[in-house]
């Protein structure tokens, strides 16, 4: 098995140095990409202190920056930290993708404050889920969206910071290296047996949240019965996020997305917004797709102390202590609609929109509290801009609408819708 040690070896080559004996030990080879800019790397001898602490495979900083196109002296001659964080991450992720198509490796380790874990970040993004990726970063106790992005990142806190090695860091860092020999070993092992395990069966993603959760569950097992294997992706922004990656990377036979409450949460100025790019990824590039205003009642914040006060007045749902929920109005509704609508119509793929006239979540139903036919009717009448709106008498969560929707999302796959 291959470990990648990404790191800027200028100021923190004894802690790479460290950690290179502690995989050494584990049993994993290592190869340490050199993304620091304070100097040039020489040889790979030169750049733990000893010889024996480093490899002939190692790739240096000039090599990682030429993968980004730009030159190390003038990048480091410029004193622009950012343009240097920026290009050094875009290089490493040239320089993994060649190690990784390469079958050199098995997992990646970084440590760092802000810009080592940012270069990181963007150098692990384009590599496969399920190929382990791990940053120690002072970071990683705040806000680490960045740092994960849409993938399976795993970030770790380094308590203390990355300066030396000391009787704290000795035992994050030992479990960092821990950890990833661990989960590269046993990538190293599925990928050699991949073949003979792999499933043939086509991908279909689809989108959920609690309140639409009997809907998918339904769709989901048809599917299966029609011999698909159905990914779910909680709506909660990163799940959104995810979702749109893996279409726009052509690894998708077709599209659930039942549930588009994140467009509710960009309009709005909820807390899980996947972007204003969410909803355009399979129509991008022609991915089958059956999609539903599910959740679209909803906008998304945390405790009740945390909504903003200008949302004074408006309707609101407490889910629990973390997550308040407010009610969309008539007028967001009638945008989300329009929305939707747009983004469908500029599909290059088959596509079809389905309405559940009866609610759109497990709130919105006669009863429950953000149940308003109004603001429902208003998103209705916009989505029917969209040609050949399937509109159905039931409520989203009755499982003959799930049903519904993956029979037709299984037609439009086949070429038969």
């Amino acid at each position: 098995m291959a470990v990648v040690l990404i790191g800027t070896l200028d100021t923190k080559g004894p802690e790479y140095a460290w950690l290179r004996e502690r995989l050494i030990e584990l049993g994993s080879e290592v190869i340490v990409v050199d993304v620091g800019v304070g100097r040039e790397s020489v040889g790979p001898s030169s750049e733990f202190g000893a010889p024996a602490a480093a490899s002939a495979e190692d790739i240096a900083n000039v090599r990682v920056a030429a993968a980004a196109g730009v030159d190390l002296a003038a990048l480091r001659a410029s004193g622009d930290r950012g343009a240097a964080v920026t290009a050094m991450g875009e290089g490493a992720a040239v320089v993994l993708a060649e190690l990784y198509a390469e079958g050199r490796l098995d997992g990646v380790l970084a440590v760092g404050g802000s810009g080592g874990s940012s270069i990181a970040a963007r150098a692990v993004r384009d590599l496969p889920i399920g190929l382990p990726k791990l940053i120690v970063s002072t970071m990683a106790s705040g806000d680490v969206s960045p740092y994960v992005g849409a993938k399976d990142v795993t970030i770790m806190s380094s308590v203390v910071d990355i300066a030396g090695i000391n009787r704290v860091s000795r035992l994050t860092l030992g479990n960092a290296a821990a950890g990833i020999a661990g989960m590269a070993s046993s990538y190293a092992a599925f990928r050699a047996t991949a073949e003979d395990r792999e499933d043939d069966r086509p991908l279909v993603a689809a989108s959920m949240f609690g309140v639409t959760t009997p809907a998918v569950d339904a769709a989901r097992e048809r599917l299966t019965e029609l011999g698909y294997e159905v990914l779910v992706f909680h709506a909660t922004g990163a799940g959104g996020r995810a979702m749109e990656s893996l279409a726009a990377d052509g690894l998708l036979a077709g599209v659930l997305d039942l549930t588009t409450t994140e467009l509710a949460d960009d309009l709005v100025g909820g807390v899980l917004s996947a972007g204003p790019d969410r909803l355009t990824a399979a129509g991008r590039q022609g991915v089958p797709q059956v999609v539903a205003p599910g959740a679209l009642d909803m906008v998304n914040f945390g405790p009740a102390d945390s909504v903003p006060s200008r949302f004074e007045g408006r309707a609101f749902y407490v889910h629990n202590a973390t997550v308040t929920l407010m009610r969309t109005t008539a007028e967001e509704m009638a945008e989300l609609g329009r929305r939707v609508a747009a983004k469908l119509a500029a599909a290059t793929g088959p596509t079809a929109l389905f309405v559940p006239l009866r609610g759109v979540s497990a709130l919105d139903a006669p009863g429950m509290p953000f149940h308003d036919r109004k603001a429902d009717d208003a998103c209705f009448e916009a989505l029917a801009a969209y040609p050949g709106v399937i509109r159905l008498d039931l409520h989203i969560n009755d499982p003959a609408f799930g049903r519904a929707m993956a029979d037709t999302l299984h037609d439009l796959i086949r070429g038969e819708g």
